[in-house]
């Protein structure tokens, strides 16, 4: 790629802030934006490029970098703003957690106007995009991704940006992320509440179970967050499940713990224990839609 090549970036908040902020450090020429005014004018007052508008961004940029909060708000970005602006050679890399079919759609959508979107959903929460540690998942034409790999090592763990395949893939393996993520913490939050509700002493319970390497460090990771009080904020990635059972719908597979968890918070029974001593019967942590953690 150009190394002079201008990069618009869509999307400054928790992720996408920092994320900017690493390729501006890199010293690749940078235009922001955010639908948040007030992140734009404190980064125009610190003598940051920033965009008036969306398409402002897309017209002046040679690679659109998007990090948006939802499938949804991505989907209606590309087909409101993005696409109708996109031209020839024109490079979109899609940075958030997007339905896989949706993705494909838009890919074509974009090839049609002779653009290339690049989906490469990052995980490794905020610390991660601090520090540039990310792991990408990266799917879309091969020989576009190897170019344009710089700007996403440069985000991401080099060793840890890698190439999933054709468009769709890279969020595919985000699925497979989120959902290695969401119900093994699903399964410790429920083996927590078993012993609690059935009357032992959370600590009692850590102690004999948690404090060691591989599954039972990440269980005491759960019972800790719980004894500690922050109960309330553990994530078992709901906002995202419906994505992954639509992909696996699609390719005609079932997954069935997914869906049972899915259908469990779907009817709002997730709330943690009301009070470690006299624990309600259900044991689920207010699942939070911010995705901001991935």
């Amino acid at each position: 790629m150009d190394a002079a090549a201008t990069i618009g970036f869509i999307g400054l908040g928790t992720m996408g802030g920092r994320m900017a902020k690493n390729l501006h450090n890199a010293g690749y020429p940078l235009i922001r934006y955010d639908i948040d005014a007030a992140k734009c004018e404190a980064l125009a007052a610190r003598g940051a490029t920033v965009g008036k508008d969306t398409p402002e961004v897309v017209r002046n940029s040679d690679v659109v970098m998007t990090s948006l909060r939802s499938s949804d708000i991505f989907c209606s970005v590309a087909e409101q703003h993005l696409i109708p602006n996109a031209r020839d050679g024109h490079i979109f890399i899609d940075l958030g957690t997007t339905e896989v079919e949706k993705t494909q759609e838009l890919a074509t959508a974009f090839a049609e106007k002779g653009a290339t979107l690049i989906d490469a959903p990052v995980s490794g929460g905020p610390h991660g995009s601090e520090t540039g540690t990310l792991r990408i998942f990266v799917g879309g034409d091969a020989a576009v991704v190897e170019e344009y790999r710089p700007i996403l090592e440069v985000l991401g763990e080099p060793k840890y940006v890698v190439y999933c395949g054709s468009s769709g893939s890279g969020q595919i393996v985000k699925g497979v992320n989120q959902l290695a993520m969401g119900l093994g913490a699903a399964a410790y939050m429920e083996a927590m509440a078993f012993g609690v509700c059935a009357g032992v002493d959370p600590n009692a319970i850590r102690e004999a179970v948690g404090m060691g390497d591989g599954w039972r460090g990440q269980f005491d990771g759960i019972a800790k967050r719980i004894i500690d009080g922050d109960g309330k904020q553990l994530v078992v990635k709901y906002p995202e499940l419906p994505y992954f059972l639509a992909a696996a719908e699609s390719a005609g597979f079932e997954i069935p713990l997914t869906e049972a968890l899915h259908e469990f918070c779907r009817n709002e029974n997730y709330e943690m224990f009301d009070n470690m001593n006299r624990p309600s019967r259900s044991f689920w942590g207010t699942l939070t839609k911010d995705s901001d953690d991935e």
